[in-house]
């Protein structure tokens, strides 16, 4: 992993974090509280969000480098 990777996945959590905190603010300035058992799964439901469209991103980046998306026949292509 290089150094700039690093940077970008440290950053990342970092506004992961913030965000995190800026949620549990605003819901605290509301009036609205919690239990730890909703934090889990609040936390555990962002997680999963991440990690499925990471995993998108990853299927269509591969899908276009590998050669899936090129047309079969490019001469019967109209446009």
């Amino acid at each position: 992993m290089n150094r700039l990777t690093l940077i970008a996945i440290i950053t990342a959590l970092g506004v992961l974090v913030l965000a995190g905190a800026g949620v549990y603010m605003m819901w605290a300035q509301l009036g609205v509280t919690m239990s730890m058992h909703g934090w889990i799964a609040y936390g555990i439901g962002a997680l999963a969000s991440i990690a499925l469209s990471v995993g998108l991103f990853w299927l269509t980046f591969h899908s276009a480098r590998s050669g899936h998306d090129d047309l079969a026949h490019p001469e019967d292509y109209d446009g």
